[in-house]
């Protein structure tokens, strides 16, 4: 009986795609799943050159692997991997090595892999980036966890992962569920960006009334441009779309009600446990959040009527202005997202090389953009940059586009326009660049009301005022 040096269980689209980029690139793969067509659909795409199996029988697939065995997990996360895993490990043997490529939160991976190690079998969580034409021809891959088992799998992750002029878009994250939490915080980014975009959009539509073609156009010219990245490339495509089933376009008619997975949630999460800002990231969950309230939007619009959209004088250097104003947000989350990055490293001893990351997210990942390139030069310079807006070529970026934000979110604000997530990042930098904030009011109001104490600016140690007798 042949063995397969791999196994992939859960056949959907990503799955199937991904053991499809694996078998093409000389890997034999079995395939398992628990909806036997899926199984059936597997055999019949298969090409003539890839060795691949699809086995109805999880013991019959486990037997036909290679020992120790190389079981790659794509399904939905949460309960799901728990029962795979459940059913797995009667069947396993010691040494053999799980990894779970699905978008599964830190903390379970973390109970996985102590629970599997006490069996002497090796858990990995692995983020995966790039959608299903990512999987099938070349995704940013972001394992963590077990050294010896990753030196196993990162000859044929090498293979199948993203290139960028030569490097392929995968690197060992960190320990434990580095992985997994990396690819959270790209996600985190990932919903920051989306917003930004959508802001921006929405301002060039309402504030210089571009029509589709002309939003093409636009959106076209900051693609070529040093706005280069996939998220800005689909947009573009996305403004052609014409409607199958009107004579418009297609993005006209999508409802304004956003989904959500939980990613983004958890990046949020995340920063609130371990104390890092990430105001962007936050705002562009929450703004998902009050999209699905699509019937009081509607009351309160009628309720709270808005004023005409004043149109710019010059509509050529506003549309300059949104794109700079743009460029500066995204890079901004992108910086909140990598500080929290930071932070968690240390928080949980993850050890994650930034570097790298930003390295791997060049190709094949979701928030790929030449931006990333700036990135790298700037943490192969400082690997311990604690925030990349402390990069100096980074800060004369940043010093020269400021102006076009400010201007731009200052437009939003004055007609009504909803910018969320430009003004949060606008706030975030004031804050960050700020030495002195007002909060020792703050310090002042906690001691007053709940004796939390403050510190002083002037000497050392920890102060307490009764506030009270000075003031009757």
């Amino acid at each position: 009986m042949e063995k397969y040096s791999y196994g992939m269980i859960g056949l959907g689209v990503m799955g199937r795609n991904l053991l499809y980029n694996i078998a093409d690139h000389g890997f034999s793969i079995a395939g398992f799943d628990l909806d036997h067509e899926k199984i059936k659909d597997l055999e019949e795409q298969k090409t003539s050159n890839m060795n691949i199996k699809g086995i109805p029988s999880l013991e019959d697939f486990v037997s036909q692997l290679e020992t120790p065995r190389k079981i790659i997990l794509m399904v939905p996360a949460g309960k799901p991997v728990d029962a795979v895993l459940e059913n797995l490990k009667p069947i396993l043997s010691e040494g053999d090595i799980v990894i779970d490529a699905g978008n599964s939160y830190f903390k379970d991976t973390d109970r996985r892999v102590a629970d599997l190690a006490s069996q002497k079998l090796h858990f990995m969580g692995m983020g995966v980036s790039g959608g299903e034409k990512g999987a099938r021809t070349g995704p940013s891959i972001m394992p963590g966890g077990d050294q010896e088992a990753f030196g196993l799998l990162q000859p044929m992750l090498e293979a199948i992962a993203a290139k960028v002029d030569g490097d392929a878009c995968t690197a060992y994250m960190g320990k434990g569920s580095a992985g997994n939490y990396v690819k959270m915080v790209h996600n985190g980014i990932e919903y920051a960006i989306m917003q930004l975009i959508s802001e921006a959009y929405d301002l060039l539509r309402k504030g210089a009334k571009l029509t589709n073609d002309e939003l093409y156009e636009v959106f076209k010219e900051w693609n070529n441009g040093e706005m280069n990245s996939f998220l800005i490339e689909i947009t573009r495509d996305i403004f052609q779309q014409k409607d199958s089933l009107t004579d418009g376009y297609l993005v006209d008619q999508i409802l304004d009600k956003a989904g959500a997975k939980g990613t983004g949630k958890w990046t949020s999460e995340q920063a609130m446990e371990i104390g890092v800002s990430i105001p962007t990231i936050d705002i562009a969950v929450t703004s998902r959040i009050l999209s699905a309230y699509k019937d009081e939007r509607i009351k309160a619009s009628q309720l709270y009527s808005h004023s005409e959209v004043v149109t710019p004088e010059n509509k050529e250097l506003f549309i300059k202005e949104v794109g700079e104003a743009l460029y500066l947000s995204t890079l901004i989350s992108y910086a909140q997202g990598l500080a929290l990055l930071v932070k968690a490293s240390e928080e949980y001893q993850f050890e994650i090389p930034l570097k790298d990351v930003v390295k791997i997210w060049r190709g094949g990942c979701i928030i790929r953009s030449v931006l990333l390139e700036k990135f790298y030069t700037a943490y192969t310079k400082n690997p311990q940059l604690s925030n990349i807006l402390l990069d100096e070529n980074i800060a004369a970026i940043v010093k020269e586009k400021v102006s076009s934000l400010r201007k731009t979110a200052a437009f939003a604000v004055s007609n009504g326009i909803s910018s969320l997530g430009l003004q949060t990042a606008l706030g975030y930098f004031d804050a960050y660049t700020t030495e002195s904030l007002p909060v020792n009011l703050i310090q002042a109001q906690r001691d007053y009301f709940g004796a939390h104490t403050y510190q002083r600016t002037d000497r050392e140690g920890v102060f307490h005022t009764n506030w009270e007798s000075f003031n009757h």
